[in-house]
């Protein structure tokens, strides 16, 4: 088990690392997905803040959506986190996947995140 970690550690750092060079002072987009939930933020690393974050476990989402481990779940969050960006007066982000394919839910999520406004 240890070994996984390990692996998916190095795999991370290393998307990080190339955000870092390809971020031009923009902010992130990371994604964090449980088996039942699904969590974003946008962060700017340069001030060390939280610019917007979104997730399935909040009250609203909670009560629209049939669960937070689809999909569809996942494409409303990235909508929701779009919107929550363009309040807080970002429109460029850069997408950190972390550790994570970008495949079913992360790609439902980067997509719903175009859909209402990001460019990334």
């Amino acid at each position: 088990m240890a070994k996984d970690n390990q692996a998916t550690q190095r795999r991370q750092a290393r998307v990080r690392r190339t955000l870092r060079a390809r971020a031009y002072g923009k902010p992130r987009l990371s994604v964090f997905r449980s088996s039942k939930q699904i969590y974003c933020q946008i962060i700017d690393d340069e001030a060390g803040r939280t610019l917007a974050s979104a997730s399935s476990l909040e009250k609203t989402n909670r009560e629209s959506l049939k669960t937070g481990a689809d999909i569809a779940a996942a494409r409303a969050i990235g909508k929701l986190i779009a919107e929550r960006a363009a309040a807080a007066g970002v429109t460029e982000v850069v997408f950190d996947r972390g550790a994570y394919i970008y495949h079913g839910r992360v790609k439902a999520l980067a997509e719903g995140a175009r859909e209402g406004g990001l460019n990334f």
